[in-house]
Parts: structure tokens; sequence; C-alpha cells
């Protein structure tokens, strides 16, 4: 049996290796965004700064034993054995839940998780322990679990959601009324008193949350409890004059010190603080063995009050999990996608968004509207014509519309998000109380964005569906923690090592499952076969470049086409579910270029704004393309996933044929539009009645076909389907060639 046990440390080990990479990649979110989304500083230099942060917050961390002895449940009133067991199930649930949300890039709080992990896997083992006890009933189940710690957490949770996106909106707004979006000038007089205001609030933060609990803390403490006015009013005069002296003698706006210091603050902070979240319960296992292992007594009968003990750390154990967290820091990509998930809901700017919106997002933004209407009845005319002028934002001249070289948001908004997250999170430590980095600095970041006038119109239901995506999945994290962690307990109770040992394959699969998912989906990501955003300022630069956009549709639009017909033959599901998720992604990709035509409108010269016409109507047929084969796709596989009777055998050569054809018809315009040799169009245009003909002749034959042996409705309406959308498919084709034809002989 202690052979056991000393196999379920070594997994815990591997575990906390495991759990600490995924943490890191979900809490990066914490303190990169604000300095990756303003580029305020080159992303190499960022990553540096946070990296220190990390290294020294990990490497001076103390407290390791603090999740499993802070009054979750009661130590003293579980054996050995079972304290393993919940061990085992929460690091187990903690390293899948994380790495779950991580794949799907939504940003969770690594303390949540961990905390109601021990709170379900606490709760069903002091269950089955009730259940075992003459005389005990469910009212017991107090004496193991402290009930009302766990409902501080939870209050806690929705303050901390509310506070920080209230404080965030309000200092934003008030920050972006006194220095506009023309920073540069502003600057110049109130730059040395913002920077003095924002680094001793950034300074304070590191001293009261990111040093706080470390083995150098109790040798100032005194001095920092009894005389904090005086540090902080020092602190301000301080920054105040070395922000005065470092823009006048470096000529750069003291935002950038700003930004880089509240970046390593916050990185500090997490790893000195959050790191209990991912290596605390692994290392309460190890000193309970040691405890165990050298008290004689059998592991059902010895008691665990000694977890109730303070445990110092091995500082060996802390510099190996600070290179852990910094390699992860450098190599995860996962990290990258939870990033770009509130850089994309925070920025400045239009650009596709990732979320749909839906029923809650879209009464909330029009409930928001009403009131903002009725506040510019209330306010005075001239006065909200003074507002509005102050959250002007420069028109930047580009050479070429290209949005995503911009900042995502300003230095302004950048540092405003570092140090209202500071101060809060400073504030909630002194005061005890329960408090989620993850949700402060990603609610402050949301708050700032609303401030910014950065959620507008054409872009606010999708932001604020974003949000509440987030928020949903912040709630979702309690409750599957608390659940997941609970049923693994029981199933490791009644299965012992060997559920030990599914358990722990099924999680390695799984994680290997959504590495590859995410791989894949980074890659689909990275992919630069789909089609491209016209840049050209020239008719004739417009047709070029949309000649290789026609080429690629054409050709996926052949493949497509030949494989549904196949599938639809073969009567084969996975073919025509893989046709679907093409025609999906062709659609999607058009859509894109049909978004940006606004930006394609503004971005042409003078001289050639007869060239946006022919871009409009080129993606319109192109549209048509798409919507054919889209119609076509989803017929074809409803037709077969109901399990209809299958299509004849003259129906099926009938396709073949058709299949024949419009292959030989679309290689030919493929290799028109690669080559660049529009004069080839016109003879291709001249052809088209061949096979408008053949499929006219084949809607022909299948009217005879239904008056004389035809038995299946079914199949009669699939056919006629196809062969119809398949001539509007053509038509569009033959359309976007007369155009393209005519366009290319007047240029």
């Amino acid at each position: 049996m202690e052979n056991l046990y000393l196999l379920m440390i070594v997994a815990l080990v591997a575990l906390a290796i495991a759990d600490l990479v995924v943490g890191v990649s979900n809490d990066a979110v914490n303190f990169l965004n604000s300095a990756v989304g303003s580029k305020a500083i080159p992303y190499k230099y960022i990553m540096i700064i946070a990296s220190l942060g990390i290294f020294i917050g990990a490497v001076f961390s103390s407290g390791m034993m603090e999740v499993a002895r802070k009054g979750i449940f009661v130590p003293s009133e579980f054996y050995f054995d079972e304290i393993m067991i919940i061990f085992m199930a929460v690091m187990i649930t903690d390293i899948l839940l994380l790495d779950f949300f991580n794949t799907i890039g939504l940003p969770t709080s690594t303390t949540v998780s961990i905390v109601f992990e021990l709170l379900g896997a606490a709760v069903i083992m002091a269950l089955i322990k009730i259940s075992h006890t003459d005389g005990e009933t469910f009212s017991a189940l107090t004496k193991y679990i402290n009930t009302e710690k766990a409902v501080e957490i939870i209050i806690g949770i929705i303050l901390s959601v509310v506070i920080a996106f209230t404080i965030g909106a309000i200092v934003q707004y008030l920050s972006r009324l006194i220095f506009t979006f023309h920073i540069e000038q502003k600057m110049k007089y109130f730059g040395a008193i913002f920077g003095g205001l924002a680094l001793t609030a950034i300074s304070y933060f590191i001293f009261m949350k990111g040093l706080k609990g470390t083995p150098f803390y109790g040798s100032f403490k005194g001095i920092v409890d009894n005389n904090t006015l005086f540090l902080v009013g020092s602190s301000f005069v301080v920054w105040t004059i070395f922000s005065q002296l470092f823009m006048m003698i470096f000529k750069k706006s003291i935002l950038i010190i700003v930004i880089a210091v509240g970046s390593f603050s916050l990185a500090l902070a997490f790893a000195g603080n959050d790191l209990v979240n991912f290596i605390g319960v692994p290392m309460a296992a190890y000193h309970s063995y040691i405890d165990w292992s050298a008290s004689g007594v059998a592991a059902t009968q010895y008691s665990m009050a000694s977890l109730e003990n303070a445990v110092p750390a091995e500082p060996y154990l802390l510099f190996a999990a600070g290179a852990i967290m910094v390699l992860t820091l450098w190599f995860s990509k996962k990290a990258r996608t939870v990033s770009d998930t509130e850089i994309d809901l925070a920025r400045q700017g239009e650009g596709h968004e990732k979320f749909s919106p839906n029923m809650l997002s879209r009464f909330l933004v029009k409930s928001s509207t009403q009131v903002a209407t009725y506040f510019e009845f209330v306010l005075p005319k001239s006065l909200q014509e003074k507002i509005d002028k102050r959250f002007e934002k420069p028109v930047i001249d580009l050479p070429k519309h290209k949005t995503y070289e911009l900042p995502a948001f300003d230095m302004i908004r950048a540092s405003i998000n570092l140090v209202v997250a500071g101060i809060l999170i400073a504030s909630a430590t002194s005061m005890k109380l329960p408090l989620s980095t993850t949700y402060v600095t990603f609610m402050v970041a949301m708050g700032t964005s609303l401030a910014d006038r950065a959620w507008g119109r054409e872009s606010a239901v999708y932001r604020v569906a974003g949000v509440l995506n987030v928020i949903g999945g912040w709630f979702f994290t309690a409750f599957v923690a608390f659940a997941a962690a609970g049923t693994l307990t029981y199933l490791i109770y009644i299965g012992r090592g060997a559920m030990i040992a599914v358990l722990l394959l099924l999680a390695i699969l799984l994680l290997v499952r959504n590495y590859v998912s995410h791989k894949n989906k980074v890659k689909l990501k990275m992919d630069k076969s789909g089609l491209k955003k016209t840049e050209s300022k020239t008719v004739q630069g417009i047709i070029q470049e949309s000649a290789e956009n026609i080429s690629n549709v054409v050709s996926r639009s052949n493949k497509i086409y030949t494989d549904m017909l196949r599938g639809l033959a073969k009567q084969d599901t996975k073919k025509l579910k893989k046709s679907k998720k093409g025609v999906k992604k062709l659609n999607d990709e058009v859509e894109e270029l049909r978004d940006n035509i606004f930006y394609f409108i503004k971005n042409l010269d003078d001289t050639s704004v007869r060239g946006s016409n022919f871009y409009i109507v080129i993606l319109g047929y192109l549209t048509d393309v798409v919507q054919s084969l889209e119609f076509i796709s989803k017929a074809s596989y409803k037709h077969v996933n109901n399990n209809h009777k299958a299509l004849r055998f003259n129906q099926i050569k009938d396709l073949q044929e058709i299949d024949r054809h419009l292959e030989q018809f679309l290689n030919e315009i493929e290799d028109i539009f690669n080559k660049k040799e529009f004069e080839r169009i016109g003879s291709v245009i001249e052809n088209k009645d061949e096979i408008f003909e053949s499929l006219s002749n084949k809607i022909e034959k299948q009217i005879a076909r239904t008056r004389t042996e035809e038995s299946s409705p079914k199949n009669t309406t699939l056919y006629f389907s196809l062969l119809l959308e398949t001539k509007d498919l053509v038509k569009a084709l033959m359309s976007l060639m007369e155009e393209y034809y005519n366009s290319y002989k007047k240029k």
C-alpha cells in the first residue's frame, strides 16, 4: 500500500509541472495584455520584463500550503488516505479544466478553480465518511467543510467583477477627458504628475501584493504599516521628479515606463501569490506523505491535523517552478491565444469579431443606447459637444489600410488598466478579501474599453457578447470544478490504484487531443492560402489582385463540388460533412472581404473610384457561387444523413458527366486567372451555351424519368435542386467572367 502512495506523489509532481504550464498559459493574460495591446514596448522586451517578474515572484514566494489549510476543509477530520484521494482528484481536474479554457482561448481564474475543486472533493469525501459513520447525518457536513469561507469566496467573485468594471470605466473616462486622444500634447503639461501617481500606485502594489508573504517582507513590514502615508507621499515626489527628468532627457513618454513597471508588478504578484494554485496541493500531499511515513500509523487511521501547521517553502522547488513558468511564457502558443481574446474585446478599432451576439447582449446594448439617448436630452448641448470633442480620435494617414498594424489601444488606456488593477488587488489584499487577479485585470480592461468608446454601434453587440461569454465561463469554472473534482474523488475512492491509472491515462489523452486541436486551429489561422484583402488603389491593381481570389475560389469550388457528388454517390456522410465545412470556411472568407468594402473604398485613389464598382460586383458574384455550393452541400448532407433512398444509377451517371464538364470549365478558368491571361476569357464566354445545354438536357431527362419510372419524391427533389443550383453556379461564374473581361478591355 505504501508503494501506491509513493506512486501517487510521483504522479502529483508530474501533474504539478503540467499544471504550471497550463496555469501560466491562462494567467499570462493578466500581465501581458496592456503592454502587448498598446505596443508601447517591443514584444521581445515585454516578454523579458514579464519573465523577470515571474521568476522573482516565484523564487521569493512562500505560503505553499495556503490553499490546503485555508479552511476550505478541516484537515484534522480526514485521514491520510482520504487526503491523498482528495489531492489526486483536485490535480487531475485542475489541469484538464485549465487546459480546456486555454484551448478555447478564454481566461479563467486559477484561484477559483483550485478552491472549488478542493471544496467539491472535500464535500464528497465528507459525505462518504458521514455515510459510513453511525449517528452522523447530512448536517454534520459543517464539521468537515468551512461553508462560511465558501460563501465569502463566491461573494468576493461577484464583487470583484462589478467593482473592477465600474472603477476601470470611471477612471478611464476621467483620464480621457483630461488627456483626450492627443496624448503627446497633454503629456507635456500633465505627464510628470500622471507618471508620479501611476508609478506610486504600482510601487505600493508591488510591496502590498507582489512581495507580501515573501521571506523579506517581515523585515520591513513594520516600517510599511506604520509609515504608509509618508512612504506613499515620498514615493509620489520621487516618481514625479523622475518622470519629468525622463521626458526631458530621453524625449519619450513616461507612459512607457509606467507600462513596463506595471507589467512587471502584475507578473511578480501572479507568480508570488498564485504559484500556490499550481504546486500548493502537491506540496501539501508531499508533506502529508512524509508525516504519515514517520508516524508508523495505518493510512486509514492517521489524522492529518499536521496540515494545519505552517510548512516552510523549499528554495530549489521554487527556483524550478519559476524556470518552468518562464519557459512556458515564452513557448506556449495557448498563452497568446488567451491574450488575443481580451485584446480583441478591448481594441479601439473595428475588425473581425470573435464572438456572436446573443439575446442578452442585444438587450444590454439596446437598453444602454436608450439610456444614452435620455442623457443627451438632459445634458446641455454645449457640454455634450465639449465632451465629444475630448473623445475625438486622431486621423492616422497610412499609405495602405492595415488596421492590424495599429495598436489595439493607446498607452493611456494601457497605463490605466495596470494602475487600477494593481490598486484594486492591493486594496483587497490589505482587507483580506478573496480576489481573483484574472477577474480584476479582465474586468478593468473591459471597463476602460467601454469608457473609451471602443464599443461603438458597429461592435458593441459583439463585444458585450464576448464579455458575457467570459464571465459565464468563470461561473462555469466554479460549477464544473466542484462537480468534476467531487466525481473523481468518488471514482478514486471506489477504484483506488486502478482508477487512478485510468484517470491519468484519460488525462494524458485529453491533453494531447486538446494540444492537437489547438495546433490545428493556429495552423488554420496562419494559413495563407485563403482569400486576401485587396489593398491596391488603382483599377489595374484591383484587377490583378482580384485574379488571385477568383482563382482560389474556383479551385476550391471545383474540389468541393466533386467531393460532394462522390459523397452523395457513396452515401458517405463524413465526406459530405467535410465538404460542408469547406463551404463554410470559403463563405466566411468571402464574407470577410465584404466586411472590408468600407475600408477598401476609403483607400482608393480619387482617379480610381470606378474600381470600387468593379470590386463590389465581383464580390457579389463570388457570393452567389458560394451560396450555390452551400445549398448543394446542405441538401446532399441532409438527404444522406436522413437515410433517404440513394440516387439511382442513371442519376449518379448524369451527375458525374456534369462534374466532368464542370471540372474542365473550372480548370480553364483557374488557369486563366493563375497566369493572368485575361484575353482568353472571351473564348470561354463564347462556349458557355455548351454547359447550359448539358444541364438543360439532364433536367429534361429527369422530367421524363419522373413521369415513367421514378418512385422517390425525395430523390427527385434533391436531383432537381442539384441541377438548378449547378446552373445558378455556372451563371454566376459566367457573369463574373463577363464583368472581368469587360473591365479588362476598358483598362
